[in-house]
């Protein structure tokens, strides 16, 4: 593989890893299925692109953090409050946001971020495009994962932490397991939609359809992670979050190179999703048939 493609595979990849880590704040942490991230990442696309067409691409990536913070706010609400299935929660949110960012974009199916200035800009003046594209996408990514290990160190991210272990020991300590689930929730989807925002401005288009299988893909960067680096602590659930994304997009790379197509990408997703959570199940059952074997 030449430089640019390891080099893109890598942007896409840390770009992804924010995603990731959205993902793994819902998943790991509060351990709750959460369906709204299709839906956030396309806010995130929606918002980022209209300001940068308007000639504001750092509000649109700062107003894209907040915008997934009210979705995922309004998942917690309907699980919390309305007493809604998270999963059924996750899907009403999602579908609402389908028309939302379709009145974000002005109605249009896609927005062209082409000849527009964007994040990049600024230092792609100064570097090449790959150099400048891996810096820009590398500080975000790094300083997300920063914040966010701080965030989940301090007495309110040990809550939210606690919340997901054990509710029934949260409730009885006096803390508000609701409100740590919103929160919970508020966080993941922000940096989705975050994710989302940096996407749009790195290909140069938002894309209203674009946030589909995301969840997928998350997921299937946690995995692959957590598969390699296991997930014993914090801190090494982020880094196999992170680093499994990366991974992902190379395997993703390997695959296109090798002659996949393109809309099979999805599948190929789903395909390693299901065979990464199918391993503990195999290894099971393996040490089961050996098991009989020596009894026998």
């Amino acid at each position: 593989m030449s430089i640019t493609v390891i080099s893109g595979a890598v942007e896409l990849g840390l770009i992804f890893a924010i995603l990731a880590m959205g993902i793994y704040i819902s998943f790991r942490i509060l351990d709750t299925p959460d369906l709204t991230v299709d839906g956030t990442f396309t806010l995130g696309v929606a918002v980022s692109s209209i300001f940068t067409v308007n000639g504001h691409p750092f509000i649109g990536i700062i107003l894209s953090f907040f915008a997934g913070f009210l979705a995922g706010t309004a998942t917690g609400l309907l699980h919390t409050k309305m007493k809604i299935q998270p999963i059924l929660s996750g899907i009403l949110v999602m579908t609402a946001l389908y028309s939302i960012n379709m009145h974000v974009m002005g109605k249009k199916p896609n927005i062209s971020l082409f000849d527009t200035d964007t994040i990049f800009t600024g230092i792609r003046s100064s570097l090449n495009k790959n150099a400048a594209n891996l810096i820009v996408c590398g500080i975000i990514a790094l300083i997300v994962f920063g914040l966010l290990y701080l965030f989940l160190n301090t007495q309110l991210g040990m809550s939210l932490r606690a919340t997901g272990d054990n509710e029934a020991m949260v409730r009885a300590s006096s803390i508000d397991s609701d409100k740590m689930k919103i929160l919970g929730l508020g966080a993941a989807n922000s940096l989705v939609a975050l994710s989302g925002a940096v996407y749009a401005q790195y290909s140069g288009f938002g894309d209203a359809n674009g946030g589909i299988g995301m969840l997928v893909i998350g997921l299937a960067s946690i995995i692959i992670g957590e598969l390699i680096f296991g997930r014993r602590s914090v801190l090494r659930g982020m880094l196999s979050a992170v680093a499994g994304a990366i991974l992902y997009r190379f395997v993703l790379t390997i695959a296109l190179k090798l002659g996949m197509e393109s809309i099979d990408l999805k599948l190929f997703s789903a395909l390693i999703v299901t065979a990464a959570t199918a391993i503990p199940a195999i290894k099971h059952y393996g040490e089961k048939r050996k098991a009989l074997k020596c009894a026998e």
